[in-house]
């Protein structure tokens, strides 16, 4: 059947939907709008002037179905070409002008949706006869029912068919789509009211009969440049084989155009593969891996089949297929008929008393015969049972292998969910690490700082002692050099224990004055600097916790009757306060007899304070 055949089967429902007084004539003004809506389901270019110019004398009547055939013929269908318009929207428009007034179905919710209802409007349109008003044998309707029944797995019942036909005896020669339509949806035709398995199953067989898909499924396909096995779900159709990343036809992968000097065959098991078969083609060979050996043989059958197809230049293998089952039908229909021819002659030669052929033995081949074809038919039954009982084997071991997976991939899942945990409790392990570390920097950085603070206030001191001394009087300075030459070998004699001066010297009220001051000063210094070694022991040796706080003793310690420098200072002037105090201009003699060998002690005394206390005595020595 060729595209101009299809067509003009839905473009008669559409014509006859616009007859509503059912004579055959339909207005100008309606096929109009029937025209534009071909041209724009066709993808052909509208011409509004040639309606007009085809029908100009004949614009006061209606427009006949004989008159509008030719305008069909040569402005519409002769322009349509197929590949340039999707024939699935043509169908539906043809479809929706038609069902709003010719179905109307007895039952609302019966077993036919809408869509399912247009998809075997569309089926019964490809089995129907070549004739119109367009019907469909019981052989096709037969035929439908069984494909829609082995995609839902069941076996078809013929009894409910028979029934009908029995019923109503006018079907024998054929039923209406609308009749076809609301004995499906009533479910007189099928056992089965499941909606939802229904649909999926006719969507199956319609993919299959009215796209031309000749097979469809996943396979493994090795790449053209990246050389790995990636799953891909296939079509194959007379002409092309597709392949897609998944079954919703979305993504599409890649096509690969067959001819008649395309290839397929086998190849050996390579790659940790097995059941392995190319398409060789001339620009390329394709490697695919199916599931099991009767995949594989199945899929090398069906693109032979595209194959030869393509060569012969037919593009649906159900028309092909619908052609040889009328063949068939022709050819019972003869045979029947030559049958019934020669019982007749039979039956005339026995009449006229003639020998003839033993009516007997006719009658028994025809026994034979009937026998041979019920042994057949039971053949086919059995292995249609030994095919659905190999498909039921199959869904069961896919379904073990569904709760495999699903198993597998819950372990898959716990187990990540504790790698999860750990790596969670790694990071907070990180992060207090972290927090741990730069506390102990902080710690670290606030330290060095402390320790030079010290360091500069330690500088500052010795600055300002050094600009104490440089101020003290020159000529004091001369006078009591001798003298604390003198009285530092007479402490070193006698054990740091002070000596009274056999020749003391007088001083002045203002020089008695800054030597106070600056013993003072020098004893004060000697704490601060005992103090700051002491602090700066710790810092440079830091306290662990197992450790003990060692109790600072004094630098000098007494020895026998001896006192320490600070100690020594400390009595002695508390000895001097409590005498006679004279006024700050007149001193007394004592004071001026003591104040040399005094001065002198206090400056040794001093010097080895610091020496004992800052453990290097050099800078006061300077």
């Amino acid at each position: 059947m060729d595209l101009r055949t299809e067509l003009l089967k839905s473009i008669w429902y559409a014509f006859t939907s616009l007859d509503a007084e059912h004579h055959g004539k339909v207005s100008k003004s309606q096929l109009k709008v029937l025209s534009h809506n071909l041209y724009t389901a066709l993808n052909i270019p509208h011409d509004p002037v040639a309606l007009e110019q085809h029908f100009q004398d004949d614009d006061n009547g209606p427009v006949s179905s004989q008159g509008y055939m030719p305008y069909l013929n040569n402005y519409i269908l002769s322009k349509a070409k197929e590949g340039t318009f999707d024939k699935e929207t043509f169908d539906d428009l043809c479809w929706m002008m038609t069902s709003k007034k010719n179905y109307k179905p007895s039952i609302e919710q019966g077993l036919c949706s809408e869509r399912d209802c247009f998809k075997l409007f569309c089926l019964f349109n490809l089995l129907s006869e070549d004739h119109y008003p367009l019907v469909i044998i019981p052989a096709e309707v037969k035929y439908l029912l069984k494909k829609i029944s082995t995609a839902m797995n069941q076996e078809w019942n013929g009894k409910l068919l028979e029934d009908l036909l029995s019923k109503k005896t006018s079907f024998q020669g054929g039923m209406s789509v609308w009749d076809f339509l609301e004995y499906v949806n009533a479910g007189q035709l099928m056992q089965t009211d499941n909606r939802e398995v229904f649909s999926l199953a006719l969507d199956d067989v319609f993919r299959e009969m009215y796209h031309n898909v000749l097979k469809k499924g996943y396979m493994l396909k090795k790449g053209h440049v990246r050389r790995n096995w990636q799953e891909r779900w296939f079509v194959l159709k007379p002409s092309s084989m597709a392949y897609y990343v998944n079954e919703d036809l979305k993504e599409k992968k890649g096509e690969i155009q067959l001819d008649k000097t395309c290839v397929v065959e086998t190849l050996p098991d390579k790659e940790g593969k097995r059941y392995l078969f190319c398409v060789k083609t001339p620009g390329r060979t394709y490697e695919m891996n199916a599931s099991d050996q009767k995949m594989r043989l199945e899929w090398i059958q069906a693109v032979q089949t595209a194959i030869r197809l393509t060569a012969e230049g037919k593009s649906s293998l159900h028309q092909e297929l619908k052609l040889q089952r009328r063949e068939q039908r022709e050819i019972c229909m003869s045979d029947l008929t030559s049958q019934q021819e020669d019982t007749s002659q039979f039956q005339l030669q026995e009449e006229r008393g003639k020998p003839g052929v033993d009516i007997d033995t006719i009658i028994q081949n025809h026994k034979e015969m009937e026998i041979q074809r019920k042994e057949r038919e039971e053949q086919d039954k059995q292995q249609q049972k030994e095919l659905c009982r190999e498909l039921e084997r199959q869904l069961e071991d896919s379904k073990k292998a569904e709760e495999r997976m699903v198993a597998d991939m819950a372990m898959l899942e716990r187990k990540v969910e504790q790698q999860k945990q750990t790596i969670q409790d790694l990071v907070l392990t990180k992060q207090k690490l972290e927090e741990a570390l730069k506390n102990e920097t902080q710690a670290h950085l606030e330290e060095k700082k402390e320790r030079q603070k010290l360091e500069r206030q330690l500088a500052e001191e010795r600055r300002k002692l050094a600009e104490l001394l440089q101020k003290l009087p020159t000529e004091n300075n001369r006078q009591e050099t001798p003298q604390l030459t003198e009285e530092d070998s007479s402490v070193s004699s006698t054990s740091c224990v002070p000596q009274p001066a056999e020749h003391p010297q007088t001083l002045t009220g203002t020089e008695n004055t800054s030597q106070v001051n600056l013993q003072e000063s020098l004893y004060d210094y000697s704490q601060q600097t005992k103090h700051w070694n002491i602090q700066l022991n710790r810092l440079l040796k830091p306290i662990t916790p197992g450790d003990k706080v060692p109790r600072v003793k004094p630098s000098c310690p007494k020895q026998g009757q001896a006192l320490v420098s600070s100690e020594f200072i400390t009595k002695y002037q508390s000895a001097i306060d409590q005498e006679t105090p004279q006024p700050f201009n007149q001193p007394s003699n004592t004071e001026e007899e003591a104040s040399p060998v005094q001065s002198d002690q206090a400056r040794t005394s001093v010097d080895k304070s610091n020496m004992n206390s800052n453990g290097q005595g050099d800078a006061l020595t300077e």
